[in-house]
């Protein structure tokens, strides 16, 4: 249980780090991509009209706090061995797979979603838009860190939440 719990808390670990960057330095990146946008010849509101945003709104956020947590609660529950603990993650553990790993994956895999969102655009000049230069403009106001944290939470998400449900089978 030990594993399982540690494993628990650094994935919740992450979604205390990445929110809070995110909210205080998504405005910059907003900008930043908005200024590429434009550098490309396009309107910064194309992002709007296809789903991206490089701002945490609001219920992000508290979503992303909650799920911290929640997270957090349940690690400290397993290393104190309560059988609570061990019955609720077996409850969460499959909801943080599917819908954090599917959360996750769109951020680790920005670049790919963000061309193909493009891609499937009726305008063609938006077909035409550099996807890889956008999220790297975007990516520019974070410190250089976030994007390595963010591909360690995708398979902690995923490989870590499939390997506590081992552990609490085991």
């Amino acid at each position: 249980m030990t594993l399982a719990a540690t494993l628990q808390l650094l994935l919740a670990a992450t979604f205390f780090v990445i929110p809070v960057t995110v909210w205080f330095r998504g405005g910059a990146a907003q900008e930043a991509a908005e200024a590429e946008m434009r550098r490309q010849g396009h309107a910064p509101e194309v992002l709007a009209r296809h789903g991206i945003a490089f701002r945490e709104k609001r219920w992000e956020f508290a979503f992303a706090l909650s799920v911290g947590t929640t997270l957090t609660v349940l690690g400290l529950l397993n290393l104190a061995g309560s059988p609570t603990g061990r019955l609720l993650s077996w409850i969460a553990e499959p909801l943080v797979l599917l819908v954090v790993g599917f959360i996750t994956a769109g951020q680790v895999f920005a670049t790919a979603y963000t061309r193909a969102a493009f891609a499937r655009s009726a305008d063609p000049a938006v077909r035409t838009i550099d996807a890889s230069a956008l999220i790297a403009a975007a990516n520019s106001a974070f410190p250089g860190w976030l994007r390595s944290l963010v591909l360690v939470r995708f398979p902690l998400a995923t490989l870590g939440s499939a390997l506590v449900l081992v552990l609490l089978a085991l």
